[in-house]
């Protein structure tokens, strides 16, 4: 069942349009306040956007832009928004606070419970159907909200940072059984990690400032990211600028060479980004010898433990979002060195390792 929407909040900056394909999981990615949370609430009825129109498989939920406005209740859009809390009903069971969503629609006790237990069952927390959600653990009760938003059978499941209050240790297991669950389902999840967009996303929207402003197939935006969002979650460094037979030019005139995707015919002048991981960048304190093509001096922001590594985020100018960088070396060549933030030094890239494609 296909899902379209277009809608625009102007109290809130919001402007998105997005399409989803019969079956297919969607992961809204992008910083605090960037508008995820206002989409969410516009899908399931709880915002009321100035404009757009909404429909689920023809359905539709709303339509502000004709002579006669269209609104859909909450209630009758055929949505379950699934909360970063599990927001039980304290007085209920866990059998009968899943079994709310099909005795609401009319079904019989027997009928409502049965449907219950078979995702209790499905979600792995059967066991779990006579406790009180304040007997729960978050992992538990997070896995039983899961239940009852798709014992309700929604055409349009809605998740927003479902993993966020979860310990280590409960996070992986709801993520495979979302997985499972998920399979073949329309569903839009919210999230900050990028491992919930790899497993369980058949495509990622990056949104910044009320606007969609990447969106592909999943792999391919992680892998390649046009955004310095998703370059950042993917881990990547991203410069940006225009388009030179060598690599990019970046707004301060500083050459950025890299290699051009050989499937990828480049127009000079169009606007590109160069991408390299920070284990490609090599720190100096001084002058380099051989005059590597990727040279520039940067100040030390800080550095943190990353793994076995310790990563160096520095700043200079035109080299990427906010003018900054990051690589990543080894305990002993940072002690080596004498690093500290504040420090001027000179970071180096060999353009071999950097990736240039179209922003």
């Amino acid at each position: 069942m296909t899902f379209e929407l277009e809608a625009s909040l102007r109290s809130r900056n919001f402007d998105m349009s997005i399409k989803l394909s019969d079956g297919e999981t969607l992961a809204i990615l992008g910083p605090n306040g960037a508008g995820k949370s206002t989409l969410l609430g516009v899908i399931s009825g709880l915002l009321r956007p100035d404009s757009g129109r909404a429909q689920i498989g023809g359905r539709q939920l709303f339509d502000l832009d004709g002579g006669n406005h269209r609104w859909s209740a909450p209630h009758l859009r055929g949505t379950a928004l699934l909360a970063q809390e599990a927001l039980l009903f304290p007085h209920l069971s866990v059998l009968e606070n899943v079994a709310f969503g099909p005795r609401s629609k009319g079904a019989s006790k027997a009928a409502a419970g049965e449907t219950a237990r078979l995702w209790l069952t499905e979600v792995e927390a059967i066991h779990l159907e006579s406790r009180k959600p304040a007997e729960l653990s978050g992992g538990q009760a997070q896995r039983v909200a899961v239940a009852r938003a798709l014992a309700a059978e929604p055409e349009l499941l809605l998740l927003d940072e479902p993993m966020s209050a979860l310990d280590i240790h409960a996070a992986p297991l709801l993520r495979r059984v979302l997985k499972r669950v998920l399979a073949g389902r329309n569903a839009i999840i919210v999230t900050h990690d990028v491992l919930d967009a790899y497993m369980l996303a058949d495509r990622v929207v990056v949104v910044e400032n009320g606007r969609i402003s990447e969106e592909g197939p999943t792999r391919q935006v992680l892998e390649r990211p046009r955004s310095h969002f998703a370059a950042g979650l993917a881990g990547l460094n991203l410069v940006s600028g225009m388009i030179t037979e060598q690599g990019i030019t970046t707004p301060d005139g500083r050459l950025f060479a890299g290699q051009h995707d050989p499937e990828w015919s480049p127009a000079p002048g169009q606007e590109g980004v160069a991408a390299f991981p920070p284990s490609a960048v090599s720190v100096f304190l001084g002058d380099v010898h051989g005059s590597p093509r990727n040279s520039f001096p940067v100040t030390i922001r800080d550095l943190e433990p990353h793994g076995d590594q310790i990563r160096v985020r520095a700043a200079g100018s035109g080299t990427g979002e906010r003018g900054t960088l990051s690589a990543d070396i080894t305990p002993a060549a940072s002690a080596d060195l004498g690093l500290v933030p504040g420090m001027n030094v000179r970071f180096v890239v060999k353009s071999a390792l950097v990736s240039i494609y179209p922003a």
